[in-house]
């Protein structure tokens, strides 16, 4: 398997999903599906049913989640020196070129974007765009409502 690019942050917040999975949800889970069997016949028992169909979402996350923290290739912006150019991890300000609004990105690992906190996959159109660049230079993105123009006002490895 690949290596999965990600933030320190964003390991950090696997690694306590994953610790919630296994101490919390799955202890939780284990009790219900307890409780159900002691109502009979588990072939009529929604409740068993719901709990072991809760179980699987559970156990295939956990799995998930340890494949993708044994595979991640953590990634510190701040020990990068990329001489100002955008990079994996880097924050960047952009205003676009038809209204001059002004953004910020922080270009991060795909479990980590959250587009309403300013963080962007590094598999999105706009990140991809942005990779290789320098403040001052201009970048085209095909975005789904038409090509969007922006100038790179800053990059920063914070």
């Amino acid at each position: 398997m690949d290596k999965i690019p990600m933030t320190a942050a964003g390991y950090a917040v696997l690694e306590d999903e994953l610790k919630h999975r296994q101490q919390v949800e799955r202890p939780r889970i284990i009790q219900q599906i307890t409780d159900a069997r002691t109502h009979g016949d588990l072939s009529e028992n929604a409740e068993y049913d719901t709990a072991r169909d809760r179980q699987g979402f559970i156990e295939g996350r956990i799995s998930e989640i340890e494949a993708k923290l044994a595979n991640a290739q953590v990634i510190d912006p701040k020990l990068h020196d990329a001489d100002g150019r955008c990079v994996f991890g880097s924050t960047v300000d952009l205003e676009g070129a038809a209204d001059g609004a002004v953004v910020t990105y922080q270009i991060v690992g795909e479990d980590e974007a959250d587009i309403k906190s300013g963080k962007i996959s590094i598999s999105s159109p706009i990140a991809r765009a942005l990779i290789g660049k320098y403040a001052g230079e201009a970048v085209e993105v095909q975005a789904p409502g038409g090509v969007k123009r922006f100038e790179i006002l800053d990059v920063r490895y914070e």
